[in-house]
């Protein structure tokens, strides 16, 4: 048996061929399960963020495995062959890159800390629908592991480690400080609520919340001190507020040019600023062509990023080499031996052994 992956991610694809590819985490279960259907495909793990979409996995024959992958993400979602050009690794390639991935050094902010718990995410859907067994058990409790041992080991998180830090040092540009500015949060996930502390943090003066579910709107509300907004009525403060981060998980565009240029008329003339850090994107790009709009949207937010990745990319060399030692230490072959008799998939992780 070996593991694989195969992906996309803000290197090689930009954001409108990812949020094309992006899973729907209520339709993950569906997916995982035609996954596991594939000719030569024993186990599956999804991994879609607004950042990448990979898909990790154990076969016999791994290269066969892939073949099949590729056809099924172009047979099920808005690509064609030849609109993107997947990575592919097997064996110690595969398991080198979840743990680079674990450990924050494949992400669009190096060090970046939402990738961790993403990525346990990914992992307890698929176990719990019944997708993994002793190969993606083993790898992805091992890059836990490394993670946490890169993480408290190096100086990989110093500054800015997450998109939505990144987001509030944008604002922040534009505005020169943050005191006095209002705020507007649609979207009331870990992204949102991350951004909204680190608004709040740098002296937002009122951080309103919208959310489809508005008990969580009113419970971040509460956590920020702001006031929560239906999600019928977010279009109504837009003549109240200075920016608008959006972070929804919806499966198109929620904010619309229409919208915004309603908003516009009651503004008198000040500008508007708005962040998208949603995978698919939630504003319509041509929002951008509006007067005294300015639209930002995850791709861009790399340039942020990149004015603290030189002090961070000292960190690369330091935290590849731990993982090098631990896959030295711990060899390929623990993450891909399996009894003869092969388990069925959905093998407790907390049955294995350590």
């Amino acid at each position: 048996m070996s593991i694989f992956c195969l992906g996309v991610n803000h290197k090689n694809a930009p954001v409108e061929i990812r949020e094309r590819l992006a899973f729907a985490e209520s339709a993950i279960p569906r997916h995982l399960d035609e996954i596991c259907d594939l000719e030569a495909v024993e186990e599956a793990v999804v991994l879609s963020t607004c950042n990448r979409v990979e898909i990790y996995g154990a076969a016999d024959q791994p290269g066969e495995a892939l073949d099949r992958l590729v056809e099924y993400l172009i047979s099920h979602f808005e690509v064609n062959d030849g609109d993107v050009e997947f990575y592919r690794h097997e064996e110690e390639a595969a398991a080198h890159h979840l743990f680079e991935v674990a450990s924050g050094l494949d992400s669009m902010v190096l060090g970046e800390t939402e990738i961790f718990g993403q990525i346990k995410k990914a992992y307890s859907i698929a176990q719990k629908n019944g997708a993994t067994s002793r190969s993606m058990n083993k790898l992805f409790q091992q890059s836990f592991s490394v993670g946490k041992i890169v993480r408290s080991s190096t100086r990989i998180q110093q500054g800015s480690t997450s998109i939505g830090s990144a987001a509030v040092d944008l604002a922040e540009k534009i505005f020169g400080q943050l005191e006095g500015c209002r705020v507007l949060v649609i979207g009331a996930g870990e992204m949102g609520r991350v951004t909204a502390q680190s608004l709040k943090s740098r002296g937002a003066k009122s951080i309103a919340v919208s959310n489809r579910s508005f008990d969580k709107a009113e419970a971040l509300a509460d956590e920020l001190e702001g006031k929560a907004v239906p999600f019928e009525a977010w279009a109504d403060m837009l003549d109240q507020v200075d920016i608008v981060i959006s972070s929804t998980g919806a499966p198109g565009s929620i904010v619309k040019k229409v919208d915004v240029a309603k908003g516009l008329k009651r503004r008198r003339g000040h500008s508007l600023f708005l962040i998208d850090i949603a995978v698919p994107r939630d504003i319509e790009n041509d929002v951008n062509d509006l007067d005294n709009v300015y639209l930002y949207n995850i791709d861009q937010l790399q340039r942020i990023a990149d004015a603290g990745v030189a002090q961070r990319q000292k960190q690369i060399g330091i935290c590849r080499g731990v993982i090098r030692e631990f896959l030295k230490e711990k060899g390929i072959e623990a993450l891909v031996s399996v009894p003869v008799d092969h388990p069925e998939r959905g093998l407790r992780a907390d049955s294995q052994p350590s």
